[in-house]
C-alpha cells in the first residue's frame, strides 16, 4: 500500500472537541499556532499510517487501536486522540497544557 489518497475516498480530517479548542484559545498565540500545526501534521501522519496498515504515532491507550496519547515535542502540551476509521477522522478529545 502507498501513502497516496485512495480514489473515491476522502482524506482524513482532524476534529478538536470543544474543551481542547478552548484550551488552545487560552494559549499564547505562538504556542497555539505550533499546536495547530502539530495537529494538522498529526492528521496527515496518522491517516497515512492507518491507510498503510501501520500503527499511528503515539502511545496506545487501549487494545482496540483507537486511543493514543502524544506529547507535542518541546512544548508543555499533551494530547489524546482517537482514530475513527469509518469516518476517516482524527478526533482530539483531550489536550493538556502545563503552564
Amino acid at each position: 500500500m502507498t501513502d497516496q489518497p485512495h480514489p473515491g475516498r476522502p482524506g482524513w480530517t482532524v476534529w478538536t472537541e470543544e474543551i481542547p479548542g478552548s484550551v488552545m484559545l487560552d494559549m499564547p498565540l505562538d504556542l497555539s499556532k505550533k499546536v495547530l500545526n502539530f495537529l494538522l501534521a498529526l492528521g496527515i501522519e496518522a491517516g497515512a499510517a492507518v491507510d498503510a496498515g501501520r500503527e499511528p504515532p503515539g502511545d496506545p491507550m487501549d487494545d482496540l487501536g483507537v486511543r493514543y496519547s502524544l506529547e507535542v515535542a518541546g512544548e508543555p502540551v499533551i494530547i489524546e486522540y482517537a482514530v475513527i476509521r469509518e469516518e476517516r477522522q482524527i478526533r482530539i478529545p483531550v489536550l493538556v497544557w502545563f503552564y
